[in-house]
């Protein structure tokens, strides 16, 4: 289904806003300059080269844009080559600009055996108020082929229903091939881990377009990385759906990975959302944890939790979520495994033993999933563990 701008006044804006930047020069147009602008599936995209024209010299190793006057978005990110930069952005909205903030590296992504990814970096994409102009600051080294990006997701009289389209339950069509039984015993149990009630890509708008390629599935599920979006915490229940399909939206066609990079999302409200394509109840190999995509599932938690308060509904949410999947393949919640790293940024190469539910954290040399939801994993081991027991699962 096609997607449309929220309102009539907004597509307004949006036109008279890019009128005046390009009227004004190139300085300030998103549409001027190399990096292309586009609006595909009713998503609108912008990339905005930072090059000399944008970004100057502002003395003591520091670089800055100026005011920007933009077309209307709600998620920003950040792309370049070579080492990362340190960025700080302020987004003006209503005609009121936010308070400085940073724009985190992106730790997030495929394996570098993967074939996934056009060899660009970026930040985190972050989540905004409508807004329709932007500031940048770069410190230190200014990084080579700097651009900014920006989108709007549109909105869809959906998204404000989305309650999930694949109910709880065992059965499911896309599930039937990755049916598998690792737990030793050679036949499947009667019972296992129940499925939770899923949020399909239709709910969220997946444009299929978008996907490169078939998915590949993994060999076996060994471990549930949990991670966080870091793209902030202030969302409604009707804005989770545009969250998806911007950062899908970014992952494709920013960074040249096959799909969205998560296998899952679960957001504040307690909803799981299938993420990336081939079928939720399969191994899809995802791109969300460098040198470990191999054989887990990924999953993340929608907001950051260096800041924000990790909700019960979501513990509930990351519970069932990771009952289902780990008991399947007769995976122990709160034990360890032996896993293989293809390199990361904290491993090489070679054989690790890590925990079966793990933050991202402990795989690669990042934050996430903030320290508010990695408190939470002792809890969501516990709890994982006495569900799969309930279902006659490997209760340990």
């Amino acid at each position: 289904m096609m997607l449309e701008m929220s309102s009539p006044e907004m597509q307004r804006r949006a036109l008279v806003t890019t009128a005046a930047a390009l009227a004004a020069g190139p300085a300030l147009g998103v549409l001027a300059g190399p990096a292309a602008s586009a609006r595909a599936g009713g998503v609108a995209s912008h990339e905005i080269a930072l090059d000399g024209r944008r970004l100057a010299s502002s003395g003591r190793g520091r670089w800055a844009t100026g005011r920007l006057d933009t077309a209307a978005y709600r998620m920003l990110a950040a792309t370049w080559t070579g080492p990362a930069p340190t960025l700080r952005v302020r987004t003006r909205s209503s005609g009121r600009w936010s308070p400085w903030q940073v724009l985190r590296v992106l730790h997030d992504g495929p394996d570098r055996t993967s074939g996934e990814g056009s060899g660009r970096a970026g930040t985190d994409p972050l989540w905004v108020a409508e807004s329709d102009a932007v500031e940048v600051v770069v410190v230190g080294r200014r990084p080579d082929d700097l651009r900014l990006v920006l989108i709007h997701p549109g909105k869809r009289g959906e998204d404000e229903r989305a309650t999930g389209s694949i109910p709880a339950g065992r059965a499911f069509a896309e599930d039937d091939s990755g049916e598998v039984d690792e737990t030793g015993s050679g036949r499947k149990r009667a019972r296992r881990s129940p499925r939770p009630r899923l949020l399909s890509r239709g709910d969220w708008g997946a444009d299929e377009s978008w996907r490169d390629g078939r998915p590949v599935m993994c060999r076996t599920i060994q471990q549930v990385h949990v991670h966080h979006t870091a793209s902030g915490n202030d969302y409604s229940r009707g804005d989770v759906a545009g969250m998806i399909r911007g950062m899908y939206r970014y992952h494709t066609q920013s960074l040249g990975w096959s799909d969205i990079g998560y296998n899952f999302l679960v957001d504040k409200f307690g909803r799981t959302w299938v993420g990336r394509a081939g079928g939720p109840g399969r191994p899809v190999r995802g791109a969300h944890t460098l040198g470990f995509n191999n054989t887990s599932m990924g999953v993340a938690v929608i907001g950051n939790f260096e800041s924000g308060k990790v909700t019960p509904r979501t513990v509930t949410a990351l519970v069932k979520l990771a009952a289902w999947k780990l008991d399947k393949y007769g995976r122990r919640p709160s034990g360890k495994v032996r896993v293989y790293s293809t390199g990361s940024d904290r491993y090489s190469k070679g054989w690790v033993r890590l925990r079966v539910i793990d933050g991202h954290r402990d795989t690669n040399d990042t934050a996430c999933p903030g320290q508010a939801l990695y408190a939470k994993l002792p809890t969501i081991r516990r709890r994982t563990r006495k569900r799969a027991k309930k279902y006659g699962g490997t209760g340990r």
